[in-house]
């Protein structure tokens, strides 16, 4: 049994096609065909039920390949610590982000990354929490940037900071003249969500539970694909939404939405990173969450919204 062998096992149950595996592996079909029935042959088991057009994994195999998972992920980490010795801001970092975080922070967060560490690169990207969590609990990322809550077996998570939900109106709504909105209210106008799967989705209904209802009689409540999307339709007069504050700033500009504060207590997340505790370059953790921290610093020097927040919470 080799490293190869299991490389390629993880690979065929994931891609569920032998010829689709070959590829990911880099090798020909009938190579990683013969490894893969050589290693069922040495454990005297099937590892795959084999059809003409698929290709799936038996329950023994569903074992053995979260166990083959587990000796990959270790054998990273031997590579890992033998960089210990050299230099753990050397080799790329690989990061992910929730979807409404990542667009946001990772365009601030890659030049501070290299002001700290210029020779540690960034390898980026953006999916839902499920899916960070499996790709990190794998050893396919690092680190990952999520909202809280979020627990997983050996994994170390960090709070990074507080972010403040505002509310996107269209220019001409009538709650544009009002200083501050009161969250309670939210269920009485036509809504705009992301879809099911994006955890800020259902920050914004435990902030209202009354959004619940609507949903569930499918009033007042339209889904879009993506905070961009969003922002675009709240500014052809489609709806209003509510966004995380490191939002406010996005791609699409426009003088056609307004943005608010909410009144107190402000409907918040908190945002945080996660790493498993067995990974061994704590120097590129620790560059990680000192270049967020002044990624989030000049964000409050820079713009008008937080300061107008924070002067909002003093006086409070």
């Amino acid at each position: 049994m080799t490293l190869t062998e299991l490389r390629y096992i993880v690979t065929l149950a994931k891609e569920q096609h032998f010829g689709h595996a070959a590829e990911k592996c880099f090798v020909s079909q009938p190579t990683l065909s013969i490894a893969v029935k050589k290693l069922e042959e040495e454990l005297g088991v099937a590892l795959f039920e084999r059809s003409k057009n698929s290709v799936k994994v038996t329950d023994v195999g569903k074992v053995v390949i979260e166990q083959a998972h587990k000796v990959l992920q270790q054998a990273e980490t031997i590579k890992d610590l033998a960089q210990v010795g050299k230099d753990q801001l050397r080799t790329p970092l690989r990061v992910g982000a929730i979807y409404t975080i990542g667009p946001y922070l990772f365009p601030h967060l890659v030049p501070e990354v290299q002001e700290l560490a210029p020779n540690m690169p960034l390898y980026i990207e953006e999916n839902f929490t499920a899916r960070l969590r499996e790709k990190l609990r794998n050893g396919e990322l690092d680190a990952i940037i999520i909202a809280l809550p979020f627990e997983e077996t050996d994994v170390v998570v960090r709070t990074l900071y507080q972010e403040p939900f505002v509310m996107l109106l269209p220019k001409l709504h009538p709650w544009c003249e009002q200083k501050m909105i009161d969250a309670t209210n939210l269920s009485s106008i036509e809504l705009l969500l992301l879809g099911e799967g994006h955890c800020f989705r259902d920050q914004v209904l435990e902030s209202c539970p009354t959004l619940q209802q609507a949903i569930q009689h499918q009033s007042g409540v339209t889904e879009g694909s993506s905070l961009e999307t969003i922002r675009m339709m709240v500014a052809s007069g489609l709806g209003s939404s509510v966004l995380p504050m490191s939002a406010t700033n996005g791609y699409y500009q426009s003088e056609l939405v307004v943005t608010k504060p909410f009144k107190s207590p402000q409907p918040t997340r908190t945002v945080a990173v996660a790493w498993r505790a067995s990974f061994p370059r704590s120097k590129a953790i620790d560059v990680l969450v000192n270049a967020i921290g002044r990624c989030q610093m000049n964000n409050q020097q820079s713009s008008p919204l937080s300061n107008r927040l924070n002067s909002n919470k003093g006086a409070a």
